[in-house]
C-alpha cells in the first residue's frame, strides 16, 4: 500500500453515491431548503393559477352540476360547451370582442412606435433638458389614472371624441413605463456599434432603424405584450367615455352578464375565458421574445 493510500481517507460509498443538488452559482442545496423551495412555488402556481382553472371548470360544468358544493369539485362531471354558446345569445359578444380588437391593435402599434422613438430619443440623443424629460416620464408613472380621469375625459369632449374608439384609444397611446422600458433596452446597447456605423455617414434615423431597433425586439414584444393586456383589460376608460352599446369594448359587454335578478355563474366563467383566451394565444406566440427581452440589450462589440 503506497503512502497517499494511507493518508488519504476513504469516502463512505453512500456519501460518494448520494445525490447532489446545487443552485445557479453551483452551491449546494440541503435537501430540507429544497423542499422548502418547491412548496413555495407549488403555493405561489396555486395562487396565481387557481381562479382561472376554476373558472375554466365552472365554464365546463352543466345546469345540473353544484359549483358551490362542500368540498368543491374542479373537474365538472359531464363537460359541455352550452356556456360559451349562451354568452353569444346574452349579449353580442363577438362585436365586442372585435372592438377590443381594434383598440388593443392600436394601442400596440402606438406604443410600440412611440416608446422605441421616445426611448432612443432619451438614450441616445445629446440634447438640452434630456436629464429632465427622462423625469418627466418618471413622474408620469406616479400620478394615478383615476386622479387624471376627468382632464382625460373633458380633453376627449373638446376634441369632439366622446363616444368612439379613438377616444379609447388616445390616453394610452404611449405608456411612460415602456418609453422607459425601451430607454434601458437601448442604453443597454454598446456604443461602438453606432459609431462605426456614424463614421460611414449613417444619420440618427439609419442608426435607429438599421442598427439599435433590430436589436431590442425583445423588449419590443415586452411592450407589445403590456400594451396589448393594458387595452385589452381595461374597464374604466371605455366606461367613462362609451355611451353607445354598439362600440362597447368586451369588458363593458361582459358586465352584462350579471344581471340584477339573475346570476348565472356559469355564463359569467364563460364570459371571463373567451376574454382570457386572446391573452393566453398572444403570450404564447410572443414568449420567446418576452424571455429574450429580460436580457436584452447584452451584445458584445
Amino acid at each position: 500500500m503506497s503512502v497517499l493510500e494511507k493518508v488519504r481517507p476513504e469516502r463512505p460509498a453512500a456519501a460518494a453515491r448520494e445525490p447532489r443538488v446545487t443552485d445557479e452559482e453551483g452551491h449546494r442545496v440541503r435537501p430540507r431548503e429544497l423542499l422548502w423551495r418547491y412548496l413555495l412555488l407549488l403555493a405561489v402556481l396555486a395562487l396565481t393559477t387557481g381562479p382561472f382553472l376554476w373558472q375554466l371548470a365552472t365554464s365546463l360544468k352543466g345546469p345540473t352540476e353544484d359549483i358551490y358544493g362542500s368540498p368543491p369539485r374542479l373537474l365538472p362531471a359531464h363537460p359541455t360547451l352550452h356556456n360559451y354558446a349562451r354568452v353569444a345569445d346574452t349579449i353580442p359578444v363577438w362585436d365586442y370582442a372585435l372592438n377590443s380588437l381594434k383598440v388593443a391593435a392600436a394601442n400596440v402599434v402606438t406604443n410600440c412606435v412611440g416608446s422605441a422613438l421616445a426611448g432612443y430619443a432619451l438614450a441616445r440623443l445629446r440634447y438640452r433638458g434630456r436629464r429632465v424629460t427622462t423625469l418627466v416620464f418618471v413622474l408620469a408613472m406616479l400620478v394615478p389614472v383615476e386622479g387624471i380621469v376627468i382632464a382625460q375625459f373633458t380633453t376627449m369632449r373638446e376634441l369632439g371624441l366622446n363616444n368612439t374608439l379613438i377616444g379609447v384609444v388616445l390616453p394610452g397611446a404611449v405608456g411612460a413605463m415602456n418609453v422607459l422600458l425601451m430607454r434601458g433596452a437601448f442604453r443597454a446597447l454598446p456604443y461602438e456599434i453606432e459609431e462605426a456605423a456614424y463614421a460611414d455617414g449613417a444619420n440618427a434615423w439609419q442608426r435607429f432603424l438599421r442598427i439599435a431597433l433590430p436589436s431590442v425586439k425583445g423588449t419590443l414584444a415586452v411592450v407589445a405584450i403590456f400594451a396589448f393586456m393594458g387595452a385589452w383589460d381595461d374597464f374604466l376608460w371605455p366606461l367613462i367615455v362609451l355611451s353607445d352599446p354598439s362600440k362597447f369594448t368586451l369588458t363593458i359587454g361582459l358586465n352584462y352578464l350579471h344581471g340584477t335578478f339573475a346570476n348565472d355563474e356559469r355564463l359569467v366563467a364563460a364570459g371571463t375565458i373567451i376574454a382570457v383566451a386572446p391573452l393566453i394565444a398572444l403570450f404564447a406566440c410572443l414568449q420567446r421574445y418576452f424571455f429574450r427581452g429580460v436580457g436584452e440589450g447584452a451584445v458584445k462589440g
